[in-house]
């Protein structure tokens, strides 16, 4: 039988084989909303958009991809707004009145308020305190198994469930994680010359509907 050594071990090939197909598959397979994960993923957020942006020259936060579009700066305004009045308010209300009280809806346009005249570091440091906050009266709420079943009432949505209020609100994240990205690279959409074609950023368009 052929073998294949790894740490020291004689390992049959076709073994590595079934195992590599067995890691591919469940590499395929989506993940249920675990919520010491989606913590994981939120907590995270602050310190991928400070090293991305702190001290980052005024022109990249101030452009963005023409029209009404959201620039750099608009986008962490956006996040920080959602954090005071979105994301914990929902599952609060959620929590308290079920599919009783609809959710309020969300104020896309209310981003700026409070914003004027302040920096992108301003923003970065606000952001790291209120979703500190938000964090840790998730994590004193104790929710249950049972809980994140239980259903609420989007404005738009109709019937949700907590487990898919908290999987959103980490996918929102990573949504303008990617929408920074992309504003940033159009900047350089001629910069880069023929190089357009090979970078996937420079290809996207869209974004998303309020939330």
């Amino acid at each position: 039988m052929d073998c294949l050594t790894r740490d020291s071990t004689l390992i049959p090939k076709a073994a590595l084989f079934k195992g590599s197909v067995k890691a591919a598959a469940e590499s395929r397979e989506m993940m249920d909303q675990d919520l010491e994960h989606t913590i994981a993923l939120l907590a995270r957020t602050p310190a991928s958009l400070d090293a991305l942006l702190r001290g980052l020259p005024k022109p990249w936060t101030i452009r963005n991809e023409g029209g009404d579009t959201w620039c750099v700066f608009e986008v962490l305004a956006h996040l920080n707004f959602g954090e005071r009045t979105n994301w914990m308010p929902r599952v609060r209300i959620l929590l308290e009145s079920g599919e009783t009280a609809t959710f309020p809806p969300f104020d896309r346009n209310g981003r700026l308020e409070g914003t004027e005249g302040k920096s992108i570091e301003q923003l970065l440091d606000e952001f790291v305190g209120l979703r500190s906050e938000n964090l840790v009266s998730l994590v004193h709420l104790k929710l249950r198994p049972e809980d994140l079943v239980r259903h609420g009432h989007h404005p738009v949505l109709g019937v949700v469930t907590l487990s898919e209020l908290l999987a959103a609100w980490a996918m929102h994240d990573l949504t303008h994680l990617h929408q920074i990205s992309r504003i940033l690279a159009y900047q350089y959409r001629d910069a880069v010359g023929p190089w357009t074609k090979f970078l996937g950023v420079m290809q996207c368009a869209g974004h998303s509907a309020a939330a």
